[in-house]
């Protein structure tokens, strides 16, 4: 899902090819064209960071990334910078919750208020989400949807073969055995369901959330799920392509400044030249 950050900005450099070749060329550019490169590549990660919510307004349990810019004062020496350059970064993750959709599915589960989901990251980290569709595989693995183990009070959860898995409020996990009658349950399991504190929490490309120490986050016993429905993405798809929409203009500008530049700096030779 986010990975896409990582890729987008290792490419806008690319943009900006023409600008080196005014630089071969012995180009005298004001470092105003510097500003208006800082400030597309910065609109550029912006963007990505949108198109990345947008991409994930259908995925369940997503929580949107924020994105903001300030200016980066430019100081030589002493006095007050002159110059400032643009800079984005995604300060945090919007935590707020969305909608629950009713599948009606014994699988489905969707955490009820603050809480989250334990499972186990490929890296074998512990990890949080509020992705609560969740099945099993063939070996009897409780896993997501995008096949990470969920944890359990001693880790991994693994089934016994069963007609009927039913997932209580708690997190606790009841079967009735394969081929036995109804009224033989067992109690195999309980989900791990944690509530750190927010401000411990960091979100990775991956889309999981880990404690900033690395740590493993102790149970809580007070979270709740509601079995049978699933949380919806907290995305507003209709502000993401606005922000998209507005950040394209605003590329716009910084192309067209760097185009008057370019203008000015062959005015200036010219200027030279006959002189």
């Amino acid at each position: 899902m986010v990975a896409i950050l990582a890729n987008l900005r290792q490419k806008p450099a690319i943009i900006f090819h023409p600008i080196a070749a005014y630089v071969k060329r012995g180009a005298t550019m004001d470092k105003a064209i510097y500003l208006a490169m800082s400030s597309g590549q910065n609109i550029m990660s912006a963007q990505a960071i949108h198109a990345n919510n947008l991409a994930n307004a259908n995925t369940n349990g997503f929580q949107a990334d924020f994105a903001q810019a300030r200016a980066m004062g430019v100081y030589y020496g002493d006095g007050h910078p002159t110059r400032a350059y643009a800079m984005t970064e995604s300060p945090g993750t919007d935590f707020n919750r969305g909608a629950l959709i009713e599948t009606g599915r014994d699988l489905d589960m969707a955490v009820v208020g603050d809480g989250w989901i334990a499972v186990q990251a490929p890296d074998g980290s512990e990890a949080y989400t509020r992705m609560g569709s969740l099945k099993v595989d063939p070996n009897g693995q409780l896993l997501t949807a995008t096949d990470l183990p969920v944890l359990g009070d001693g880790g991994p959860i693994s089934l016994p073969p069963a007609d009927k898995i039913t997932l209580g409020a708690d997190g606790t996990i009841t079967i009735r055995p394969t081929g036995q009658p109804p009224e033989v349950l067992s109690i195999v399991d309980r989900i791990k369901l944690v509530k750190p504190d927010y401000a411990d929490l960091d979100k990775g490309v991956d889309g999981l959330m880990r404690r900033l120490d690395g740590g493993q986050q102790e149970p809580d016993a007070s979270i709740r799920l509601q079995s049978g429905f699933v949380e919806s993405s907290n995305v507003n798809p209709v502000d993401e392509l606005t922000a998209i929409m507005a950040l394209a203009r605003q590329f716009e500008i910084n192309v067209k400044m760097m185009k008057v530049m370019e203008e000015n700096s062959d005015a200036a030779r010219q200027v030279l030249r006959s002189s």
